[in-house]
C-alpha cells in the first residue's frame, strides 16, 4: 500500500514534469485532491516523543508498559495509549530473541546383530542432600543391553566422556562402529568428536527434541532412575559412587531381562559363543523391547552338544 506522503510526492513530480494541472494529475494517479493538498499539523507530542525515544534508548529491552510508568513520573495526564501510538510510529518494539534451532536429518535405522557393534551413551541428573546437582554418564551396548559405564560427578565435560570411553574399550578390547546421541554440548565438543574421528568411531546424533530415537538409552535412564536413584538419599559423592557401582553389578549379573529371554546381560554374554540354530521364526512375535525382534536371532541360540559314545 503506498502511503499518503508517497501519493502526494508522486502528483506533486507529474505536475512538474508534465506541466499539467492537479485535477488532471490527481485523476491520472488516482489520488484525492484532499490527499493532495493536505497540510500536515505541528507534531503536538513532539516533546513527548523525543523523551519516549530517548528512554527506549537508554533501556533497549523494556517493552512498551515500563516506558509509559516512566514517562507517568513526570506527566501523571498522559495516558497509555498516547504513549503506544508514538512507539508503534516510532518502531520502537522490543524484537523477541529467537533462539537458533539445530536442524538434523533423522539417522538412518540398522538392523543391530551384534555385541560391540551400537553404543548408546547419555546423561541423568541428581542431587546431593545439600542441594549440589550430580550429573551422571550412562553408556550401555544396545545389543547385550549391557552397562558399560556409570560416570557420577559435579560435572562432566566432553574431555571426561572421552577418557571414560576410553577405559571401556580398553577393557573390552573392541571399540564400536557407532554410537548414538543427543545433541549435547559435551557430545557435541571437539575433544569427543576427534577422538571418535581418530579411532573411526561415527557419532550418531538425533533429531533434536526426539529423545525416542535414543531409545535404548532413555529406557536403561529409566530403570536406573526408578530402580536406584528414587530409592537412594545420596548425602556425598563417594556414597554415589559406591551405590551406582553396586547398582551396576546389579544390572549387569542378577536382573534379568525379557528382551533378552529373561537373562542377564552377562549370561546373554557368555551363550553368544554357541553356534546359532536356524528356526523358523516368521510366526513369533518381536521380542519384548525390541521392535524390529534384532534379538531374535541371538535369543534361539543352543549350545552344540555332541552325542555320548556309546560304551
Amino acid at each position: 500500500m503506498v502511503e499518503p506522503a508517497e501519493q502526494r510526492a508522486a502528483v506533486t513530480y507529474a505536475m512538474a514534469e508534465y506541466a499539467t494541472s492537479e485535477r488532471h494529475a490527481c485523476r491520472l494517479l488516482e489520488v484525492p485532491r484532499g490527499t493532495h493538498r493536505y497540510q500536515r499539523r505541528p507534531d503536538r507530542n513532539r516533546s513527548l516523543r523525543l523523551e519516549v525515544r530517548r528512554l527506549a534508548a537508554q533501556h533497549p529491552r523494556w517493552g512498551l508498559r515500563r516506558i509509559w510508568i516512566l514517562v507517568k513520573k513526570k506527566r501523571p495526564k498522559i495516558g497509555r495509549h498516547r504513549v503506544g501510538r508514538i512507539w508503534r510510529e516510532e518502531k520502537l518494539q522490543v524484537k523477541r530473541r529467537t533462539r537458533k534451532r539445530l536442524v538434523r536429518e533423522k539417522a538412518a535405522e540398522t538392523s543391530v546383530n551384534r555385541r560391540n557393534q551400537r553404543w548408546a551413551m547419555d546423561f541423568v541428573a541428581d542431587r546431593l542432600a545439600d542441594g549440589r546437582a550430580l550429573r551422571i554418564f550412562t553408556l550401555v551396548d544396545v545389543f547385550t543391553r549391557e552397562d558399560l559405564a556409570l560416570e557420577v560427578d559435579l560435572s562432566l565435560s566432553g574431555e571426561r566422556v572421552k577418557r571414560v570411553l576410553e577405559q571401556v574399550v580398553e577393557e573390552r578390547g573392541a571399540r564400536p562402529e557407532d554410537i548414538r546421541v543427543d545433541n549435547g554440548p559435551e557430545f557435541l565438543s571437539s575433544t569427543l568428536t576427534q577422538w571418535c574421528a581418530e579411532k573411526q568411531i561415527k557419532l550418531n546424533y538425533i533429531q533434536p527434541g526426539r529423545p525416542m530415537q535414543n531409545g535404548h538409552v532413555e529406557s536403561f535412564n529409566g530403570k536406573l532412575r526408578d530402580e536406584c536413584l528414587n530409592q537412594h538419599w545420596f548425602v556425598t559423592l563417594s556414597q554415589a559412587r559406591l551405590i551406582l557401582a553396586a547398582w551396576k553389578r546389579h544390572y549387569n549379573e542378577e536382573r534379568p531381562h525379557s528382551s533378552l529371554g529373561n537373562k542377564t546381560p552377562s549370561e546373554f554374554v557368555a551363550g553368544m559363543s554357541f553356534a546359532p540354530e536356524i528356526v523358523d521364526t516368521a510366526e513369533q512375535p518381536p521380542a519384548q523391547g525390541d521392535p524390529a525382534g534384532e534379538l531374535r536371532s541371538a535369543l534361539t541360540q543352543r549350545p552344540f552338544c555332541r552325542p555320548r559314545a556309546e560304551i
